[in-house]
Order: structure tokens, then C-alpha cells, then sequence
């Protein structure tokens, strides 16, 4: 089981402090989360309804013509390795790691790039990348990735696209051309929504691949309550334009906030901040101390810092203020 941010249990018991005193900004979900309505008690007493309108919504909202909700964009992910023969698996790094793990666990050789123009990627069968990626928040743009397609379509390649963080940026997204062979997209409402806990995700992608994979997922893929949130979200048009705003800016306080003392992000989204710094590990082990859960990157020494709510930020500020070291 690979290591992800958000283990407040465990950090809880190793630094002795109680769960409610914690600020979890590990995880890089919105702390603003869509308001959830009171769910109906018939919803938990039949199954849930495949035709509820929700790939409806969820196309309008995507743009793209066909997708295949999910139990987050996780389920979707560990199924993709199992519908091809073992073959040669390129991934940017570093990047979420259950990408290369999904791939691995099914044989498949999977090895490293950093650079589109890399050989891995020149001989490579499938291509896997976040956009913008997790963790550096590296953003390519569509025409790079459509080239990237294009050459590997021609060789019966596949290129997958996690696209967790992209609801803020919809511009670089290339969900309006999933529907071409041999490209996968993965959406999901977990981060810009700030829905993690209702598990809601999509597999983007053209339809006899999409196919296959309910195929293996087998039917009610999404329970009932949470295809009646997703579809509300999905909807909120105004809900999702106000976040868009809201999120630019305070991404940028964050970022000013970093940098004020000693933490200048070297990169970010609107969701989170990236900082490499020699002492990622004491940075990560001084804030923990002090009930501050962050994102703690040993490969290259780094951090990734989530949005504060609304009613924390102080709490940051004036633990970073007392510190004594700097980057």
C-alpha cells in the first residue's frame, strides 16, 4: 500500500496530539467543499439509478461525448493495466505514484520520463501523466499532448491523462477528445469540489474501451447518494465559477504566505503549493509537531501545501513565524 497524504490518524498518534487540533493541508482538496444537500431516505433504499442523468451532466461539464463514472478516478486507474498484454509503460517523474504501482501489479515494465522528447516516451506503448501533475504542477498544453497521441496512436499506443487538478484551469484540459482511440481521461470531484469522501470519479475515454472497463468494474459503480451529489455539483455552474475566483486567490495568498518566510513555492495550482527545499524533512517534522500535516517528498526534497479553510489561516502564519530554520 503506497503512502498518500491526509493519514491524520497515524500522525495523530506519533506526535500526540488530538485529531480535532489538527490543519490537514496534505491532501490538496479544496477546504471550501460543494455544499452536500440532505440526502432523501429513498436514495439509500433502491439501487442506484444508471439513468439518473448524471453522464449527462457530467459530459455538459467535461465536454466530452462519453465517460463512465467510477468509484473516484482510483478505480478506474488499477483497471486500465489489465486491458492490455504486458507492454513497455513510460510515467513522468515523479507523479502519483499508483499510476506506475496499477501498471507494475499487472507486469507491465514501466519506466521514467521528465521530458515529452525523453526515448522512454519515444518507445513506449502507453504513456502515463497528471496534467497539471501531482505533485510539481507541471502543465502541458493540449497541442503537446494531442502531438503525443497522435504518435503513439500510430504505433496502437495509449496515452492516459489524470486530470485531478485541471477543474480550475479547463482551457489545457483534453477531455473534448477523449472520445479518440488510445486516449484516457481521468476526472474526478475530489479535489476542486472537495468531495473526496463521496469516492466520485470518471473514466474519459471511446466507448468499446469504456466498455471494457464496466465490464470489469460490473454494475452500481457510484452508490445513489453520491450520483445525486455529483450530478448537483456537476450543474452549479454559478457554485463553480465563484470557486474558480476564489481558489485563484487564495492559491496566491498562500503563495505569499510561503514566501514571507523562507518557503518560496517553486511551483503551484490553485489547489496547493510546491516548495523544494534541503530540509523538506525538518520542515514537515517542525510543522507536524505543531499539528500541521503537510506533504513531505523524499526522492527530491519537497513539500506540497494545501489551502488552509478559511479559519486557519492564522494557525499557519504564526507557526511558520516561530520558526527557527530556514529552507
Amino acid at each position: 500500500m503506497l503512502e498518500h497524504g491526509g493519514n491524520l490518524t497515524l500522525a495523530s498518534k506519533k506526535y500526540g496530539i488530538p485529531l480535532a487540533d489538527w490543519l490537514d493541508l496534505s491532501t490538496g482538496i479544496n477546504p471550501e467543499n460543494y455544499p452536500v444537500t440532505v440526502i432523501p431516505a429513498a436514495v439509500w433504499q433502491r439501487l442506484p439509478d444508471d439513468n439518473d442523468d448524471l453522464i449527462k451532466a457530467a459530459c455538459g461539464y467535461y465536454g466530452c461525448q462519453s465517460l463512465l463514472p467510477t468509484a473516484g478516478s482510483q478505480a478506474a486507474l488499477k483497471v486500465l493495466p489489465k486491458l492490455r498484454s504486458v507492454c513497455k509503460v513510460a510515467m513522468l517523474n515523479p507523479m502519483y505514484r499508483e499510476h506506475a504501482h496499477a501498471w507494475q501489479r499487472q507486469g507491465h515494465a514501466v519506466s521514467t520520463f521528465t521530458g515529452l522528447t525523453d526515448a522512454s516516451v519515444a518507445e513506449a506503448d502507453v504513456v502515463l501523466l497528471c496534467n497539471p501533475n501531482n505533485p510539481t504542477a507541471r502543465l502541458f498544453t493540449p497541442a503537446e499532448l494531442l502531438d503525443l497521441h497522435n504518435s503513439l496512436r500510430r504505433r496502437g499506443g495509449w496515452l492516459v491523462v489524470d486530470e485531478a487538478f485541471m477543474d480550475a484551469t479547463p482551457e489545457y484540459s483534453i477531455a473534448q477528445h477523449a472520445h479518440l482511440d488510445g486516449l484516457f481521461v481521468l476526472r474526478s470531484l475530489g479535489k476542486f469540489f472537495g468531495l473526496a469522501g463521496a469516492r466520485v470519479g470518471f473514466l474519459l475515454a471511446e466507448d468499446s474501451q469504456l466498455a471494457r472497463v464496466h465490464e470489469e468494474l460490473g454494475p452500481w459503480t457510484l452508490t445513489g447518494a453520491s450520483r445525486l451529489i455529483a450530478k448537483q455539483a456537476l450543474l452549479d455552474a454559478a457554485w463553480q465559477q465563484k470557486m474558480r475566483i476564489d481558489l485563484v486567490n487564495n492559491s496566491q495568498k498562500l503563495a505569499n504566505l510561503l514566501s514571507r518566510h523562507g518557503l518560496t513555492p517553486s511551483a503551484g495550482t490553485t489547489l496547493f503549493q510546491y516548495i523544494t527545499t534541503d530540509k523538506a524533512t525538518q520542515w514537515q517534522h517542525y510543522l507536524a509537531s505543531h499539528g500541521i500535516l503537510v506533504r513531505l517528498f523524499t526522492e527530491t526534497p519537497a513539500l506540497r501545501f494545501g489551502l488552509p479553510p478559511d479559519d486557519s489561516w492564522k494557525k499557519l502564519e504564526n507557526v511558520l513565524i516561530s520558526a527557527h530554520f530556514g529552507v
